[in-house]
C-alpha cells in the first residue's frame, strides 16, 4: 500500500509526498529534496524486490549497481532526465532522478478521430527527428529502453522539447536473461506499443522503432494501437485508408518502422533518421525569380538519383526534382553566366580530364600551357600544385593499402584507401581491393561471430567478449556487436555474482575446497572480482587451517594407539601444530 510511504523521509533527504504510478517492477513517486533550501521536486523509484533470500538481495544489489551507472550516463544527454541518486534502505532499492515540469505527449495525441486535432505530415516528421536522436544517443550506449509510448514523452514546459523518462534497463532485472514477457504483467498504456519479439523474450534496439512508429500512425490517424487491423497472413498493422491523406514517402517510412518482423525493419535510429532528413531537406523548390542566384552544380549533384547516398524509398522522389532543378537551373544559370567561355577554361577542364583518367604528366603539360596573361593562369598554377600534392598522397596510401591487403590486414586497407583524394584513377586502382576486402571482413565476422555464439552457449562470456572485440569496426554487423557486447557484457557480471553467491553457500556449509573453486571462475574485470579476492584469501586461509588442524589430529590418533604398546602418553596442546611427549613415571 502506498500510503506507508507517503510523507516518510528516505535518507534524511527525500521527502515523499505524492504517488505517481506502480508497475510490475516497482512504484514512483514525487518527492521534494530537504537538503535544498528551495526544496526541488525529484522522482523516487522504489524497485520492487520479490525476495528476501540474502542470495538474492546480494545479486539483485550488484546488479541495481551496475544499471545505475548506465543511466548516469545516460542522464547527460538533455533530453534525458539527470541521474541525481540511488541508494538502499531497509533492503529495498531506490533510484532517484530529476523531476521533468510538463505534460506527457499523451495529451496532445488525437483519440478516436474525434477528440483533439490529427497531425500534420510536418509535425509528424519533426516529431520523429526528435524522438529519434535521443534513441540514437540511448541505443549507441548499449541500451533499449522497452517500452516507448506516449506517457513516457514528456514535452517540457522550459523549452518544449520532448524528454524521454522511464528507462527499462532497471526494469529488467527482476526477469533476468532473456525472460519472456507475459501479457498480464504488462502495464495498460503500454499495449499496442510493444513489437511481437518483446514478448518472447528477443527485444532488440529496432524493437523502439516499432513503439515510435506506432505514436506516429495514431498522431496521424487519431487511432490507438490496439484498435488498428493486423493482416491475417503477413500479420502486418493496416493502417492505412482513404481517410488517411498521407504522402506515400512518409507512409512508406512509418510502414518500415512498424514491419512484424524486427529484420524487415529499419535497422537503427540512424537510419531512420538519415531518410526523414532526406525527405524534409528535398521538399520541390519554389519558382525562382530572375534575378535569383541558383547553383547549378549543386542541384545537379544533389538532386542526382542515383547519388551514393541514395535511398530507393525516395528514388521516384528524387527523379522528379532533379528534372525541375535541371530546367531551372540552367535558365538560371545562362542569366549570370553570359559571358562567352574562354578556350583557356577549355584547356584546364581537358587538363583536369587527363588528371583524373591517370596521365599526370599530360594534365601537368596542358595546365602549363595556359598564358600567364590569362584570367585563369593563377587558377592553372595553383591547381598544378594541388595535384602534385594530391598525387604523391594516392601513390603513398594506394601502396600501404597494397601491402596491408598481402598481409591480410582488411581494416588496414580500407583505412588507407580512404586516405585517397578523389581521383578516379586512384579509386578505380583501389576499387578492387577494397571489395575483397569487405568481403574478407564479413567472412571474418561470421566467423568470430560463431565463435562468440558458441562461447556463450558455454557460459564462457568473458571469451565471447574476446572475439567480438576482434571483429573489425568496418563490418556490418557493428550494430549487432555493439549489441552482444553489451548483452555479454552483463551476463558475465551476472555469471559473476552468481558465482560469488555459491562460493558463500559452500563455505556456508564448510566445502571451503569447492567455494575456492567457483571464486576462482569470476574474471578480474567484473564488478565483484574484489569481493571475491578477499574471500578467496579468506577461504584459502581457512581451508589451510582445516588441513593442518586434520595432520594434527591424524597425528594424535596414531600416537595414542602406539601408547598402548609403551609406557609413553601423548598430550596434545590445544591450538598450536607440534605434540609434546611427556614420560610416565
Amino acid at each position: 500500500m502506498t500510503y506507508h510511504i507517503i510523507g516518510k523521509l528516505l535518507q534524511e533527504r527525500y521527502k515523499i509526498i505524492q504517488s505517481l504510478s506502480a508497475g510490475v517492477f516497482g512504484q514512483t513517486y514525487i518527492a521534494v529534496d530537504v537538503d535544498y533550501p528551495e526544496n526541488p521536486k525529484c522522482v523516487v523509484k522504489q524497485i520492487k524486490v520479490s525476495s528476501s533470500e540474502s542470495g538474492y538481495l546480494e545479486m539483485l544489489r550488484l546488479l541495481f549497481q551496475a544499471e545505475t551507472e548506465t543511466l548516469k550516463l545516460l542522464g547527460s544527454h538533455h533530453q534525458i532526465p539527470e541521474f541525481i541518486d540511488c541508494f538502499e534502505e531497509n533492503e529495498r532499492f531506490y533510484l532517484v532522478q530529476e523531476w521533468i515540469e510538463g505534460h506527457a505527449l499523451a495529451a496532445e495525441l488525437p483519440i478516436d478521430q474525434q477528440w483533439g486535432c490529427l497531425w500534420s505530415e510536418m509535425e509528424v516528421v519533426e516529431f520523429l527527428i526528435d524522438v529519434l536522436g535521443i534513441l540514437e544517443f540511448v541505443h549507441s550506449q548499449g541500451v533499449i529502453h522497452c517500452d516507448i509510448k506516449p506517457e513516457n514523452l514528456i514535452r517540457r514546459n522550459s523549452d518544449g522539447k520532448l524528454v524521454l523518462i522511464d528507462f527499462g534497463s532497471i526494469q529488467s532485472i527482476d526477469f533476468g536473461i532473456g525472460a519472456e514477457l507475459p501479457i498480464y504483467r504488462i502495464p495498460v498504456t503500454s499495449l499496442g506499443y510493444i513489437p511481437p519479439e518483446q514478448f518472447i523474450g528477443e527485444t532488440q534496439p529496432n524493437s523502439d522503432i516499432y513503439a515510435l512508429g506506432m505514436i506516429a500512425i495514431q498522431a496521424l490517424t487519431g487511432l490507438e494501437p490496439l484498435k488498428l487491423k493486423a493482416d491475417p497472413y503477413t500479420n502486418e498493422i493496416v493502417w492505412r485508408s482513404e481517410n488517411t491523406p498521407v504522402n506515400d514517402y512518409l507512409a512508406a517510412i512509418l510502414s518500415q518502422m512498424i514491419r512484424y518482423n524486427y529484420q524487415n525493419r529499419f535497422q537503427s535510429a540512424s537510419e531512420v533518421l538519415r531518410v526523414l532528413k532526406q525527405i524534409i531537406w528535398e521538399q520541390p523548390p519554389e519558382i525562382l525569380e530572375a534575378d535569383d542566384e541558383f547553383p547549378i552544380e549543386a542541384a545537379i549533384e544533389n538532386d542526382n538519383p542515383t547519388s551514393r547516398n541514395s535511398s530507393p524509398l525516395l528514388t521516384g522522389m528524387k527523379v522528379g526534382l532533379a528534372a525541375n532543378s535541371l530546367v531551372m537551373g540552367f535558365g538560371v544559370y545562362s542569366l549570370i553566366n553570359a559571358a562567352p567561355a574562354y578556350s583557356e577554361t577549355e584547356t584546364l577542364s581537358k587538363a583536369t580530364q587527363e588528371y583524373q583518367a591517370g596521365d599526370l604528366e599530360e594534365a601537368i603539360a596542358l595546365a602549363k600551357s595556359i598564358p600567364s596573361h590569362s584570367n585563369v593562369y593563377p587558377e592553372a598554377q595553383a591547381t598544378i600544385e594541388e595535384w602534385q600534392e594530391q598525387w604523391q598522397v594516392a601513390a603513398q596510401q594506394y601502396q600501404i593499402a597494397q601491402t596491408a591487403f598481402h598481409e591480410s590486414k582488411w581494416s588496414d586497407v580500407i583505412h588507407a584507401v580512404a586516405k585517397i583524394p578523389n581521383i578516379s584513377y586512384w579509386q578505380s586502382k583501389t576499387d578492387k581491393l577494397v571489395q575483397q576486402a569487405y568481403v574478407n571482413i564479413e567472412a571474418q565476422t561470421q566467423y568470430l561471430l560463431t565463435k562468440a555464439y558458441d562461447s556463450a552457449e558455454t557460459k564462457d562470456f568473458s571469451a565471447a567478449l574476446q572475439y567480438l572485440r576482434q571483429i573489425p569496426k568496418e563490418s556490418r554487423a557493428g550494430a549487432l556487436v555493439q549489441d552482444k557486447l553489451a548483452e555479454y557484457n552483463r551476463k558475465r557480471q551476472i555469471r559473476a555474482a552468481y558465482f560469488l553467491q555459491k562460493a558463500y553457500k559452500q563455505a556456508l556449509v564448510g566445502d571451503f575446497n569447492r567455494a575456492i573453486k567457483f571464486l576462482r571462475n569470476i574474471p578480474n574485470d567484473t564488478l565483484v572480482y574484489a569481493q571475491a579476492q578477499v574471500k578467496l584469501n579468506e577461504y584459502t586461509q581457512k581451508q589451510r587451517l582445516r588441513t593442518d588442524y586434520q595432520k594434527v589430529a591424524s597425528g594424535k590418533r596414531k600416537s595414542l594407539f602406539f601408547s598402548k604398546n609403551s609406557n609413553t602418553n601423548i598430550e596434545y596442546v590445544q591450538g598450536v601444530n607440534y605434540l609434546q611427549e611427556v614420560n610416565i613415571r
